[in-house]
C-alpha cells in the first residue's frame, strides 16, 4: 500500500521505520507538527518524525492545522491508500479523515477502551495498572473510539516510569502497526467495535497535577513519581521553591515521620507520606542539574522538623 505517515515525537519514530523496512509498502510521505522552539536558543526545530524522514528522503508535510486547504489539496494529490498515525497530536477533521481509501490506522499505547486520551501510558502507571499495552485502531471522529484492528499486552514493572514503559511499547508497537498494516492490505483483519464497558480517559497531564500530595499513602507518592517521569516531573516546594523528585525509595519500616517532614542522615534522605517514608534517591533543585538526594540534603542541611511545603 501508499502510506502516509502521521507523527511527531521520538516515540513515534521506531513505527515510522519499521514501515520505512517493509517490503510490502511504500510510505510516500510524512505529516508532522510544524517545527518548533527548543533548548535555549529557542530556535526552531524539526519534529524527530520530520528529521527522520527527511534522512530517508520522504517528502514532509507540516501543516498548522490538518484541515488547511493546501494540505488537504496536497494529500488527495498524493492519494495514499491507508495513513498510519502514531502520537501525531493534533485532531484529523472528517475531511482528512475521508481522503484515504482505507482510512487512518492509529497505534495507541493502551488496551482500549481502557485510557484514551492523550495521556495513557502515564496513566496507567498512576493507576497502579500490572498490564498495559498497545492497540491499533480505525480512528473516527470520537476520541479514540474506533474499531480496533488488534492489539499487544505488556507488563507494567514494579520500578517504571512511564518513559520506560513508553520505549518498551513503541518499540512493540511498531511491529503491532506494520503487521495491521499487512492485514488490511490482504483483507485478513477487520476492526471490531470497542466495547462500551471498560472506558476510562487519559488527559494530558499539566505540572499541577505533578504536584506531590505527602498526605497520600506512600504507595501514592511512588506512582505520582514514575508516572510523571520525565515529563512533567514529579515536585514539590522547599523554602519557598520547587523542588523535582526524579526518583524515590519506599521505605516501609520508617512511620516516625509525619506528611512531608523530612529527615536526613550521613547517606540518605526521607520524606514522610500519609502511611510510611520514602527515600529521595534523586531531586533537581529550581536551576541546577539533578543530584542524589543525600547530597541535596548535605547541601541545604535540613533542620530538625523541617517539611515540604503541603
Amino acid at each position: 500500500m501508499r502510506l502516509v505517515f502521521a507523527g511527531t515525537p521520538e516515540v513515534a519514530v521506531p513505527a515510522l521505520d519499521a514501515l520505512l523496512a517493509s517490503d510490502r509498502h511504500e510510505v510516500v510521505a510524512v505529516v508532522t507538527r510544524p517545527d518548533a522552539p527548543a533548548g535555549r536558543g529557542r530556535r526552531l526545530v524539526a519534529s524527530p518524525v520530520a528529521q527522520r524522514a527527511e534522512e530517508a528522503g520522504i517528502e514532509v508535510l507540516k501543516p498548522v492545522k490538518p484541515r488547511d486547504e493546501d494540505f488537504l489539496a496536497r494529500l488527495r494529490e498524493i492519494a495514499p491508500d491507508c495513513c498510519p498515525v502514531v502520537a501525531y497530536g493534533a485532531l484529523l477533521p472528517k475531511v482528512a479523515l475521508d481522503i484515504p481509501a482505507r482510512g487512518w490506522v492509529n497505534l495507541h499505547f493502551s488496551l482500549l477502551p481502557a485510557w484514551r486520551g492523550a495521556a495513557p501510558v502515564q496513566h496507567a502507571v498512576l493507576a497502579g495498572d500490572e498490564m498495559t499495552g498497545a492497540s491499533t485502531f480505525l480512528i473516527e471522529q470520537g476520541l479514540d473510539s474506533g474499531p480496533v484492528y488488534g492489539v499487544l499486552t505488556e507488563q507494567v514493572r514494579p520500578t517504571d516510569t512511564s518513559g520506560d514503559l513508553l520505549t518498551r511499547l513503541a518499540f512493540a508497537g511498531a511491529g503491532l502497526l506494520a503487521a495491521t498494516m499487512d492485514g488490511i492490505e490482504d483483507g485478513t483483519l477487520r476492526p471490531v467495535p470497542q466495547p462500551a464497558e471498560g472506558v476510562s480517559l487519559a488527559p494530558k497531564i499539566e505540572v499541577e497535577d505533578a504536584r506531590i500530595d505527602w498526605a497520600v499513602p506512600a504507595l501514592r507518592v511512588d506512582r505520582v513519581v514514575r508516572g510523571c517521569a520525565p515529563a512533567p516531573g514529579a515536585w514539590t516546594v522547599f523554602r519557598g521553591e520547587r523542588l523535582k523528585v526524579k526518583s524515590v525509595r519506599l521505605v516501609t519500616d520508617r512511620t516516625d515521620l509525619a506528611p512531608g517532614e523530612i529527615a536526613a542522615t550521613k547517606n540518605a534522605v526521607f520524606a514522610g507520606t500519609g502511611s510510611h517514608a520514602v527515600e529521595l534517591l534523586w531531586v533537581q533543585p529550581q536551576g541546577k542539574k539533578p543530584m542524589a538526594g543525600a547530597d541535596w540534603a548535605r547541601g541545604v542541611r535540613i533542620a530538625a522538623g523541617e517539611r515540604f511545603e503541603a
